[in-house]
């Protein structure tokens, strides 16, 4: 796959933006950065689009920036010349697909029937913009269309997709990222409140992550007796135990292992919407996946150790569902 529609995927959340002044892109560009999303879709509804992706693409690199809206080939070739690397458009034009292919810039063309998927397809295309999602169905619609395309394709939903439910679309296996526009409202821009802007990149972005504790695992230390802590603990907490081959669970949340495993004290359990993402937001933080202990299930990563341990502990990362 491409080396930016890679990087949307491991971003997993892209803020269509609406910018009526190129004097915006500057503050936005820093926003996002701060926010943690490092990844903007500059609509062509304004004079003011072409200017800003220029801006946005030059001041920081670290920002893929992509236009979206794009109805030509004029506008597309003005977008590429701005130096946009992507381009998005809200249905399947394929004079614009196949002026984006020409040039080699990604070009994800907005679809909703399988029809417009299967021409996708014999043009090549990997990645999809599913629109409008909400009412094309949503994520039903998109779990239908995983029966007869399988791995072939993936979508970006975009249209009514919002912190409520972007978390039934990302858990997805045929979802490469979402779009939307909440984190990035036109309300807080022209008012030039870009420290909002900042915050609400950055809830955005934990919610397509979708951590939440799974479970902690306790060593039973060097004696290896698990039964009766776990009964004592079960005792205190007033929570059952359920006895297995390598642990006992002292109802959902504690897991006391009967021989010691990894990590000095135990491990910890995150569940995610998407390990690979996750995988992708720890390295920032100085963590990576042990190889050894990847599983996969249906194309996608569903469990990994990472290290190093955190204070003593060992982290574990599982995909939801």
């Amino acid at each position: 796959m491409n080396e930016t529609l890679e990087k949307l995927g491991e971003i997993g959340i892209i803020p269509v933006i609406r910018l009526n002044s190129p004097e915006q892109a500057k503050p936005l560009g820093r926003a996002l950065i701060a926010g943690f999303l490092s990844v903007a879709e500059i609509t062509f509804r304004t004079s003011a689009a072409r200017e800003s992706i220029r801006i946005i693409s030059k001041e920081f690199p670290g920002i893929t920036v992509g236009a979206g809206t794009v109805l030509s080939t004029d506008q597309a070739d003005e977008a590429i010349e701005a130096g946009a690397s992507y381009i998005v458009t809200p249905g399947f034009n394929p004079k614009v697909v196949e002026r984006c292919v020409q040039k080699n810039v990604p070009i994800i063309p907005g679809v909703s029937n399988p029809s417009q998927i299967e021409e996708a397809l014999e043009m090549g295309l990997e990645v999809l913009k599913f629109f409008p999602a909400e009412s094309s169905g949503g994520a039903g619609t998109l779990k239908a269309f995983a029966g007869p395309y399988g791995d072939k394709v993936s979508f970006i939903p975009t249209g009514g997709v919002n912190e409520r439910n972007l978390a039934g679309y990302l858990s997805l296996s045929n979802v490469h990222a979402v779009g939307g526009s909440w984190m990035v409202p036109d309300s807080l821009i022209e008012a030039g409140d870009y420290s909002g802007v900042e915050r609400l990149c950055r809830e955005a972005r934990y919610l397509s992550l979708g951590f939440s504790l799974l479970h902690i695992g306790i060593n039973a230390g060097e004696d290896g007796d698990a039964g009766p802590n776990a009964e004592l603990f079960s005792s205190m907490l007033g929570l059952p135990v359920k006895d297995g081959s390598s642990s006992a669970f002292v109802g959902k949340p504690f897991e006391i292992m009967k021989a010691n495993g990894r990590g000095k004290h135990g491990h910890i359990a995150i569940e995610t919407l998407s390990v690979e993402r996750a995988l992708g937001w720890f390295s920032d933080f100085g963590f990576k996946p042990v190889s050894e202990t990847i599983r996969m299930k249906d194309g996608h990563i569903s469990f990994a150790y990472v290290e190093p341990l955190f204070m003593g502990f060992a982290l574990h990362l599982n995909r939801r569902g």
